[in-house]
């Protein structure tokens, strides 16, 4: 059995479509639906049932968990970069993520679980996942820091080898669309080109960095689950890892690429970003991939312009955009 938390979610639904493609649907979905749309991205998926997040941990913190399970992936957190409720995030991406890890090691669980890039803060210590350069990371949003205090947490108590965390960065791709204003650049664009025939993007605040020249290491959701996989087949690998293509690309690059899968001329207009987000933005991201490779991950990452024309192609512009349409 196989305990996919956030699993409902963007990157959890994507994983639980890629182990349906494996021929696996003895899956538990464990998350938090309320009001959301998040249902929708299970409507195609094959799995053996589902479990309310609250149901869930009260099972763990009983010990009580009705079934046997061989992995837990942890994807379960509240993703928004902008959330200013720090004592929520504590508790939903700190506590929750040790709770689940220490039940999983309790047990002999496969345990794989969402770390992010945003740990890496304004980028000026760089983005190396070497685990001796880790602990001095300085997240610039507290949701950057409840997922690096996860990360320090189980170093410290020498947990980073019996795991596998991933730091995300820039994913993209179907069944995103329940996140609200967390939505990639991606989606938002193909809706502004539809709607208006242009795109909107922030001006730049920094000399090197021209208007939509900032930079960020963009990865599309099936690669990312395909790197899972390869992690969840391999259990003796473990450790904090980057998870992007290692290649950074422009926001104008980025556009550029919907305008073409959506066969529109480009037309971009830059905008003001706002004062409150200038602080904490990052002009640049880019993962190092040397340790994931090394570990022997075998994935090939598409190219941005083949990710965005499959995203837009085979599922913007389809009737049902969701993975397993």
């Amino acid at each position: 059995m196989i305990i996919v938390t956030g699993g409902a979610g963007f990157i959890g639904s994507a994983f639980v479509w890629k182990l349906n493609r494996e021929g696996i649907e003895d899956i538990i979905i464990v998350d938090r639906l309320g009001s959301t749309d998040k249902w929708k991205n299970l409507v195609n998926l094959r799995y053996a049932d589902y479990l309310h997040r609250d149901t869930f941990l009260k099972m763990v913190a009983q010990d009580a968990v009705p079934f046997k399970a061989d992995t837990l992936i942890h994807m379960g957190a509240c993703s928004s970069t902008t959330e200013r409720d720090a004592d929520f995030l504590w508790t939903n991406n700190f506590s929750y993520t040790r709770t689940m890890s220490e039940w999983a090691l309790k047990h002999a669980i496969r345990f794989i679980y969402a770390s992010s890039a945003a740990t890496y803060g304004n980028g000026s210590q760089g983005f190396s996942d070497d685990h001796v350069k880790i602990p001095d990371l300085k997240p610039i949003n507290m949701y950057g820091y409840s997922k690096h205090i996860f990360d320090v947490w189980a170093m410290k108590h020498h947990l980073e080898n019996k795991m596998a965390g991933i730091k995300y960065f820039n994913v993209f791709g179907p069944n995103e669309y329940h996140k609200g204003d967390m939505t990639s650049v991606i989606f938002k664009a193909f809706h502004q080109i539809q709607q208006t025939g242009k795109v909107r993007l922030f001006k730049s605040y920094l000399p090197e960095y021209g208007d939509g020249g900032q930079m960020r290491d963009f990865v599309y959701v099936k690669d990312c689950v395909d790197a899972m996989w390869w992690l969840l087949q391999n259990p003796s690998v473990n450790g904090i890892f980057n998870l992007g293509t290692g290649k950074a690309r422009t926001w104008n690059d980025l556009i550029h690429a919907v305008f073409a899968a959506m066969n529109v001329g480009p037309d971009i207009e830059y905008i003001e970003m706002p004062e409150g987000l200038r602080k904490q933005y990052q002009y640049f991201t880019q993962a190092e991939m040397g340790k994931l490779k090394a570990a022997g991950c075998p994935v090939n990452f598409s190219p941005l312009e083949d990710s965005v024309r499959d995203y837009v192609v085979n599922y913007l512009q389809q009737d049902d955009p969701h993975l397993g349409n």
